[in-house]
């Protein structure tokens, strides 16, 4: 009898590690969540969200191929386009996770003059709509600075807390993407550490394409600040 419950507790062992095992390949190569800290991608995401990243948008990889080194892929798709929201690890330390917007793509020529972003001669808006600037996007936003938001008339009441962690560019003469990295700013631009500040996203450290938001609550649960906002769950992520 003991030997046979043995070979029953090995063989519930080797399933469960199977289990745990394919979850995590799941996880490594089609989609993994994330939590949204700070304000830099308002409107398009707020502080609390939780999303579903699409990890093989641009490709399929080997499952844990990206943990110890560069991603191994099986094959590629298209890559990034313009205006795609990814996530990826940043460059200055890549065990942390950024979501941004790939503003320029390898090859593009960018220019910013007086808060005016110039992608190959073309103006790109500076200044989300921010009509959905309310009390909802309640937070902190340390390492950001914020320097303006254009308001409009609301009876919302909101706060804002600056911090004074960095210098705002309002002004970069015109350089040129290399080839294999994008430029990427924050939606919320005034109130993004982004490409501006620290440089290009290299190709290999684009984890995927934000998908869907699944969630979206402030934490802990027993804090005062804490709110859940159901009307964003299942908001797709362009």
């Amino acid at each position: 009898m003991k030997e046979l419950s043995k070979k029953i507790n090995a063989k519930e062992i080797r399933s469960y590690v199977l289990i745990i095992a394919a979850v995590f390949a799941f996880r490594s190569t089609f989609f993994e969540p994330f939590r949204i800290p700070s304000g830099s991608m308002i409107p398009t995401l707020n502080i609390g969200d939780f999303i579903v990243v699409n990890k093989f948008a641009y490709g399929f990889k080997l499952p844990y191929s990206e943990t110890f080194s560069d991603p191994v892929y099986l094959t590629k798709f298209e890559p990034p386009k313009r205006d795609d929201v990814i996530v990826f690890k940043y460059p200055v330390d890549t065990s942390k996770n950024f979501i941004k917007r790939v503003i320029g793509l390898p090859g593009d020529e960018i220019e910013i003059v007086n808060k005016e972003v110039l992608v190959n001669g073309r103006p790109m808006a500076m200044i989300p709509d921010s009509s959905d600037v309310t009390k909802d996007f309640a937070g902190s936003f340390d390492g950001e600075k914020v320097q303006f938001f254009k308001i409009k008339d609301s009876e919302r009441e909101f706060n804002i807390q600056t911090t004074h962690k960095l210098t705002q560019v309002d002004t970069f003469p015109k350089f040129k993407v290399p080839a294999g990295n994008y430029f990427v700013m924050g939606d919320n631009r005034d109130f993004s550490a982004d490409s501006r500040f620290w440089g290009f996203v290299p190709e290999q450290n684009i984890k995927g394409k934000a998908f869907v938001v699944w969630m979206s609550l402030t934490l802990p649960l027993l804090d005062d600040t804490f709110s859940f906002t159901p009307t964003r769950i299942g908001k797709m992520i362009r």
